[in-house]
């Protein structure tokens, strides 16, 4: 697989923060309520305030706002066993040797996907695109478009990688090619992206000609 860049999502890609989620989430659940199972199957992918407004029907947008920054403040707070995950760490170092552009995409704001980046302790991105730049979360295709944009690239010029499902999905509506890692097995269209893998770890990446590079898969 040919390409000119790539688009990272940020949890349960490049990061482990799994913990920190389901967390704060189920903290949050319990004190509305709600099973935190049900929350839990939800939120994955999406940006919180969309989740926030899917599990408060009919209440203010005061009051939306305001569970928001609760939310906010505590994932930010809490990197308390956050880490990359394999092939993370290393697959950066190698973009950034061979001058590939890349970008972060995530459905974080700025204060929880900053502290998880630093928590992963991964190489800084130039383009870092979080949920205050896009009218339209994930699943819709407008984050990664604009991570695209940004980088000076055509969509169909770059690989999206992703673990979630609503990820995935933004991924392929935006024209992108798409590299599933860990995603689930129900993974709606799971059929059609590009590699399905378990690991960043097993990707090689080699410049070919001019300013594409060649995706690989190794055994490891």
């Amino acid at each position: 697989m040919k390409c000119k860049g790539f688009l990272f999502d940020l949890d349960g890609t490049l990061v482990d923060s799994l913990p920190v989620v389901e967390r704060a989430w189920s903290n949050w659940a319990k004190s509305r309520d709600l099973d935190p199972a049900v929350v839990l199957d939800f939120i994955h992918g999406k940006q919180a305030i969309t989740s926030l407004r899917h599990f408060m029907p009919g209440e203010s947008e005061e009051a939306i706002q305001q569970q928001f920054r609760l939310l906010e403040r505590t994932e930010a707070e809490d990197t308390d066993g956050i880490s990359a995950l394999p092939g993370a760490v290393a697959l950066l170092q190698r973009l950034d040797q061979l001058s590939i552009p890349w970008a972060i995409v995530t459905s974080g704001t700025v204060p929880v996907a900053r502290a998880r980046h630093a928590a992963g302790e991964l190489a800084t991105p130039e383009i870092f695109i979080t949920a205050e730049l896009v009218a339209k979360g994930k699943p819709n295709p407008d984050p990664y478009l604009l991570g695209a944009q940004r980088l000076g690239l055509k969509p169909e010029e770059c690989v999206v990688v992703e673990d979630a499902p609503a990820g995935i999905l933004s991924g392929l509506a935006a024209g992108c090619k798409v590299i599933a890692v860990n995603a689930p097995d129900d993974t709606p269209k799971l059929d059609q992206v590009d590699l399905v893998l378990k690991s960043l770890a097993v990707l090689q990446v080699e410049p070919v000609q001019g300013d594409e590079f060649l995706i690989s898969v190794v055994d490891v």
